[in-house]
């Protein structure tokens, strides 16, 4: 059970599974389908159903996640997604999560909705709804002993809404999109607050074609990069994936959280398609192992021809449609990318000339007109007829071209377009042509401009992701030595947890054997009584005085039995207690060994430190002064400088020497608090562990933590003010430095010497401050963490220790009831009696009611007030019945008082009908008990 606990823990730290006091047991929806550019993309963004989308597709997915690990991560997914329209994409999908013992079961409803606003130009609207049910997998539990709190883990069923937009041009696409923006809890009717998977993502993808000759012509490229911004973390991560024609593709990715990952896909038909996807984490996922994704599709190939899409036409290896492929690309030249650019240019040359054609017909029209309506009576009649067969030429010309010209789909009848307005147009459309020609060439040089200038700069980022990959990997082993400390510290722990939870639970155990023994005196004592009391009230005769006497001779013997069983309890508790101090003292003794170790070795490096520190100090003052009196021994310039300049440097000099002094006491403020934090977290674990022992530690004075929290946050702000303040003094000193290195107060060499060791002695200082302030804030995290972790540890422990001594303290309750409460002499009504809930008449069955006896219970009253508990039981007892009792139902948090339990149906129905007219019994329900 424990190895399984461990599993859960390192699982959930992973996955970002969450718990609260209100939603224990409540688990962040993320589907982990993130490497694939081809299937599920409406999982990285609403609107991915629709964008650069032709097909519909079903598809099965698996992913593994983190192989070498025991009950690792396990996620199914089915969907039905792709393009339903010329302006919708949709889709539709269930999964089921398993992380350990934990479970997720629901599914997710996409819609995403397109508006174009020009031929290249498309904003696009999506959101996905998902519906799950989360819980504790009861099968997955393996344990040797019943353990209360696995029973307190409830089930949840959640809803979250995550929208997006998407704006896309020819070849680009940019969008962002809300995780989880609300995530909401129908079982507790309550909106989740903290919510780690909550945040803002936003991407930008490129698809092209490549324009070669050989196995890669007419692959298509696409590339997607994706930053997730969230409270306590930001992600970034890249995809690249290249598809050849012959229906295989590939991809590459890199994520800042999981590491990388690879895949391959290829089309099996052309409707039925395979990829596989493998991941390795990175960094502090290493030792979990690699991940594994495989999805099987089919493709139901859409007979329309839809705008922003990728329209490649789809083989596989086992089809022969390549020559349909083709063939297809000769009458449709629209999707050639070759010559998609050329396309380009001819349209919008057609589209010119049938304007050029029309303005030219009308303006010889009127030409035409006016000469025919001059000479209609002179002689030449014959020319104006001549002319007016030119115009309807003409005419018929234009609207010849104008139909030729709509037909954008047929190149050959654009082209016969082209040379009908070329040859019926003058040389001013010749002209026209000419400039229309250049100023396609100018915008073409400018479209290439513009491509290599995104190449240079997509050239220059991976140039600087690479130095600062680099420069982490240098700073991530400067860390990982502490880290690797920090771990052997963490496991020595565990295994000291272990060992004492394992001497808890035999003191425990004894315990609870003492606890019995004491609860089955009082019970055997209240039964005792009670039969005493039913005795006396039957039978009133003289021999009630011998059967008193013999009663008594019983509860003398009964009392004798009870003091020596709390003798005996005593002698154990007072051996065990010997053994615990003894086991005690030794752990003690060990720990005061370990601490004063620790603590030598600290005073040690501390000595040393301070010895170091002393001597740099010394060394420093000595070259120092030796610097300055050097200066001194030629010119008093430095200190007392006559030149502009000198005096400039002299004055931002000192200005940040001054705030030298405030940000070493910010920087020691902060290690202060963070070591205040520390140890509170060591106090916690010392109570927590005390507590396990049956030992409870004073308590701690109170203090307010959010007033702790505004104190370290106005200190790390003042601090980083004060660090980039420093940081621009030394640079204006610097530039002070190199742009007045001709001037004659600079060159002195003394003056010189001396502030190019005060420049590099300040950037030293500034370099040691940024370290120790980084070192700072992962302490402080990592205390934060461990803080959280205890707290969590502390209220479970809390929970299962309250239900226990809540049923202690009820029978407790219960028998000073009966023992202080005697029969009233005034008759009481049903209208002093105060019910509570009202209750159905029918049977009400309880589940899971912990000690109490499964059966049939005559119900008077429900409370969930234990005064309101305490007067009604008060009340039935002075109104002479002495068999009342109550329970506790945890699922509910209310107290059912009854009088009465029966075995079987028959039975409380007799007891129903034959009931006794009690003020205290008009409100009788019963209830079920099915534990």
């Amino acid at each position: 059970m424990k190895q399984h606990l461990l599993v859960l823990v390192l699982c959930i730290c992973s996955i970002q599974v969450y718990y609260s006091q209100e939603d224990n047991g409540v688990v962040a929806l993320n589907i982990p389908l993130r490497n694939s550019l081809t299937f599920n993309r409406f999982t990285i963004n609403p609107t991915f159903s629709f964008v650069r989308e032709q097909d519909k597709y079903i598809s099965l997915s698996n992913k593994r996640e983190w192989v070498e690990f025991e009950d690792a991560p396990l996620t199914y997914l089915a969907s039905y997604s792709g393009r339903f329209g010329e302006n919708m994409g949709a889709g539709i999908a269930v999964f089921q999560q398993n992380y350990g013992v934990l479970t997720t079961f629901g599914g997710l409803l996409n819609f995403a909705y397109n508006a174009r606003l020009d031929r290249d130009s498309n904003l696009t609207f999506g959101l996905n709804i998902g519906a799950y049910k989360s819980g504790l997998n009861t099968g997955k539990v393996v344990t040797n002993f019943d353990d209360p709190s696995l029973e307190n883990v409830p089930e949840n069923f959640l809803i979250t809404v995550n929208p997006g937009i998407n704006y896309g041009t020819g070849f680009f696409d940019f969008g962002i999109s809300l995780k989880n923006i609300v995530a909401y809890n129908l079982e507790s009717s309550m909106l989740i607050e903290e919510n780690p998977e909550q945040g803002i993502q936003g991407h930008i993808m490129y698809t092209g074609y490549l324009d070669t000759r050989d196995f890669f012509d007419e692959s298509k490229f696409t590339g997607l990069l994706k930053s997730e911004f969230r409270t306590e973390e930001t992600i970034i991560s890249g995809l690249l994936m290249i598809t050849v024609p012959k229906g295989i593709w590939a991809q590459v990715g890199y994520n800042t959280i999981y590491g990388a990952s690879g895949g391959l896909g290829l089309n099996i038909s052309p409707q039925i398609a395979i990829e596989y996807n493998f991941e390795k984490a990175l960094g502090d996922l290493t030792e979990f192992g690699p991940s594994h994704e495989i999805s099987l599709a089919y493709r139901f190939k859409s007979t329309e021809n839809y705008e922003y899409s990728s329209g490649d036409e789809v083989a596989g290896l086992i089809s022969g449609n390549n020559k349909n492929r083709k063939k297809k690309k000769a009458t449709k030249p629209q999707i050639d990318r070759k010559a998609i650019a050329e396309q380009k240019a001819q349209e919008q040359a057609a589209a010119d000339a049938k304007r050029l054609a029309e303005q030219k017909a009308q303006e010889q029209a009127a030409a035409d007109a006016k000469r025919l309506a001059e000479q209609k009576a002179q002689e030449q009649a014959a020319a104006d007829a001549k002319r007016l067969a030119e115009q309807k030429a003409q005419e018929q010309a234009a609207a010849d071209a104008k139909r030729l010209a709509e037909q954008k789909d047929n190149d050959k009848a654009a082209a016969d377009a082209k040379r009908l307005a070329e040859q019926k147009a003058q040389e001013q459309a010749a002209a026209d042509a000419k400039r229309l020609a250049e100023q396609q060439a100018n915008d073409k040089a400018a479209a290439d401009a513009k491509r290599l200038a995104e190449q240079q700069a997509k050239e220059q980022a991976a140039a600087d992701a690479k130095r600062l990959a680099e420069q982490q990997a240098k700073d991530k082993t400067a860390t990982d030595a502490k880290r690797l400390a920090e771990q052997q510290a963490k496991e020595q722990a565990a295994d000291d947890a272990k060992r004492l939870a394992e001497q808890q639970a035999n003191d425990k155990a004894a315990a609870d054997a003492k606890l019995l023994a004491e609860q089955q005196a009082k019970d055997k004592t209240a039964a005792d009584a009670k039969r005493l009391a039913e005795q006396q009230a039957k039978d009133k005769t003289a021999t009630d005085a011998k059967r008193l006497a013999e009663q008594q001779a019983k509860e003398q013997a009964a009392a004798a039995a009870k003091r020596l069983a709390e003798q005996q309890a005593k002698d154990k508790t007072a051996a065990d207690a010997k053994r615990l101090a003894e086991q005690q003292a030794k752990d003690k003794a060990a720990a005061d060994a370990k601490r004063l170790a620790e603590q030598q070795a600290k005073e040690q490096a501390a000595d040393d430190a301070k010895r170091l520190a002393e001597q740099q100090a010394n060394d420093k003052a000595a070259a120092d002064a030796k610097l300055l009196a050097e200066v001194q021994d030629k010119e008093d310039a430095v200190l007392n400088p006559t030149d502009q300049v000198g005096k400039a440097m002299l004055t931002i000099t000192k200005e940040t020497e001054e705030l030298k002094t405030t940000q070493n006491e910010l920087l020691q403020k902060f290690d202060n608090i963070v070591e205040i934090k520390n140890q509170d977290l060591q106090d916690l674990k010392e109570e927590y562990e005390l507590s396990l022992k049956g030992i409870v530690a004073k308590p701690k004075p109170f203090k307010s933590i959010a007033e702790e929290n505004n104190t370290l946050n106005a200190i790390k702000s003042d601090l980083e003010a004060i660090i980039e303040t420093r940081n621009e003094e030394i640079e204006a000193l610097k530039k002070l430095y190199d742009d007045n290195s001709d001037n004659d107060f600079v060159k002195l060499e003394g003056v010189n010497l001396y502030y190019r060791k005060a420049i590099e002695r300040l950037e030293l200082e500034q370099k040691e401050a940024e370290i120790t302030k980084n070192e700072l804030n992962a302490r402080l995290k990592d205390i934060n963490i461990a803080t959280e972790f205890e707290r969590k540890r502390r209220i479970k422990r809390a929970a299962y220790d309250n239900d226990e001594q809540r049923y202690l303290q009820d029978r407790t309750t219960l028998q000073n009831l009966k023992k202080t409460t005697t029969v009233s002499t005034t008759l009481l009504t049903s209208d002093d009696f105060d019910f509570g809930e009202i209750q159905n008449k029918n049977i009400q069955i309880l589940k899971d009611i912990k000690n109490i006896d499964d059966g049939y219970y005559l119900v008077l009253a429900v409370h969930s007030d234990t005064n309101k508990r305490d007067d009604f039981v008060k009340k039935v007892i002075k109104s002479g019945s002495s068999d009342v009792d109550f329970f506790y139902d945890l699922n509910s948090s209310t107290y059912y008082i009854y009088i009465n339990k029966y075995d079987n149906i028959q039975a409380v129905n007799r007891a129903l009908e034959s009931k006794e007219n009690k003020p205290y019994n008009i409100n009788m329900s019963v209830v079920k008990i099915e534990n």
